[in-house]
């Protein structure tokens, strides 16, 4: 995105005037900021730090209201209501997260440090040092004053001495607080920064279960069978809980069956969201479970979240063919398939009785998915790895094990794990990482 004379006005921060040399360097710092791989491929945090950055150094503050810059910026309609459609809101916590990833991996120190703080869409310009200010022309009866003052050695010592003390209380204050957010950066663990990215947004994480098609015997169906067999599926915690006894030779008419609209969600999704629901809890941050149709494309723009499921998720199936990693569906072959150049595939195993006895399944955090949010792939070829997956990302020491060996500066990257689980009576065992892949 070329930012090219967007500061070349007059402006102000604070109320203070900027000079043409602090403007040259806020313009400077803003093209690093939005060619840095920090930003990469999130075009519209881009154009919301241009626009509150160019606007800030015109000093013109009226134009960095939330429904301004929702209309300005993201072309929403003028007086939309910014409490439905929180857009700039969004933006704005995303445009923080990458702020603090672009500085936590900068080597050296700017000369100016752009951030814009909570609550606020008014960016703050904290530079390296003071800027010198003009020395106002003294009277002449000022000077008359003044000059006895600037002969008196004694006086400018003590002025220097002050001057000196406050620089060690200030350096000390500095490097105490340095050593406590070191400290504190150190007890983060891998769930708080493998999950981190879900604070940027004020909206609660979605997580996403797939509701697939389910049918049932009709009630016709269990009279027939119960006018035959005295007393059998008489209530319906019978006919919900005990198979139908149909014996294979038995034949029955299509409309003996009905589509069950109120069943239908996997066991192992709905093991996976149970983790999921706690550990988002455990980290304070909210969270909503939603069904089938109960959650859009719309909804998915304005929220992070975890899909939880693949080839029964359509939107999991939406969101991952452009991954490394991805499921694939091929006559009936169901495998989760590594793109270019290994082209490793990994498939279930099966017992001689068709049981499964091994899953693999698919960890995706990709920091900015098509749907322009924070997203989380939670996946299974079958509900097995599903649930192996969701207990992974769940448990801190699987988690840190697993995320140990990645190349440095994952953190800040989108990340696929393949994982691999075996199953005994239809239960997953812990689950280990046999590939992955950050960029």
């Amino acid at each position: 995105m070329k930012t090219d004379m967007l500061l070349d006005r007059a402006g102000s921060s604070a109320g203070n005037p900027l000079t043409d040399a602090m403007r040259k360097t806020i313009q400077e710092e803003l093209d690093a900021i939005l060619t840095s791989s920090s930003f990469h491929g999130a075009e519209r945090c881009k154009q919301f730090l241009a626009y509150v950055v160019h606007h800030q150094v015109e000093g013109r503050p009226e134009l960095l209201k939330e429904r301004t810059i929702g209309t300005e910026v993201f072309q929403r309609q003028p007086g939309y209501a910014t409490g439905e459609d929180p857009v700039v809101r969004v933006q704005a916590g995303k445009v923080r997260h990458r702020l603090e990833q672009f500085y936590q991996v900068r080597a050296d120190k700017p000369k100016v440090r752009i951030e814009l703080p909570l609550g606020s869409y008014s960016p703050l310009f904290q530079w390296a040092a003071p800027a010198a200010l003009p020395e106002s022309v003294p009277s002449a009866e000022e000077k008359s004053v003044q000059e006895p003052v600037r002969r008196t050695f004694w006086s400018r010592r003590a002025v220097i001495g002050c001057i000196s003390v406050g620089l060690l209380l200030f350096f000390g204050i500095i490097s105490v607080v340095f050593v406590v957010a070191r400290q504190n950066e150190r007890r983060k663990t891998a769930m708080d920064v493998f999950w981190a990215p879900i604070f940027a947004s004020q909206q609660p994480v979605l997580i996403c279960l797939a509701q697939p098609i389910v049918y049932r015997p009709s009630q016709q169906l269990y009279r027939q069978y119960a006018s035959s067999h005295d007393g059998a599926f008489h209530t319906e915690v019978e006919r919900t809980n005990v198979p139908l006894p149909l014996k294979q030779s038995d034949k029955i008419n299509w409309g003996d069956m009905y589509l069950a609209r109120d069943y239908g969600v996997a066991v192992g999704d709905a093991y996976a969201a149970v983790d999921l629901s706690g550990t988002l809890g455990r980290l304070g941050k909210p969270s909503q479970v939603r069904i089938g149709t109960g959650y859009s494309f719309e909804d998915l723009r304005n929220s992070p979240a975890v899909l939880v499921g693949a080839f029964n998720n359509s939107w999991t199936m939406q969101l991952a063919p452009n991954l490394h990693y991805n499921f694939i569906e091929d006559h009936e072959d169901f495998s989760i398939r590594a793109s270019a150049p290994s082209k490793n595939v990994w498939r279930v195993r099966f017992d001689a009785n068709g049981g499964v006895i091994g899953d693999y399944a698919l960890i995706g955090r990709v920091l900015d998915s098509k749907t322009g949010q924070f997203t989380i792939i939670v996946a299974g070829i079958t509900g097995a790895g599903t649930r192996a997956a969701g207990d992974l990302v769940s448990n801190p020491a699987a988690l840190e094990l697993a995320l140990r060996g990645l190349p440095a500066g994952w953190q800040s990257k989108n990340l696929e794990l393949v994982l691999e689980t075996t199953v005994t009576d239809s239960i997953p065992g812990p689950a280990h990482v046999v590939a992955s892949y950050s960029w």
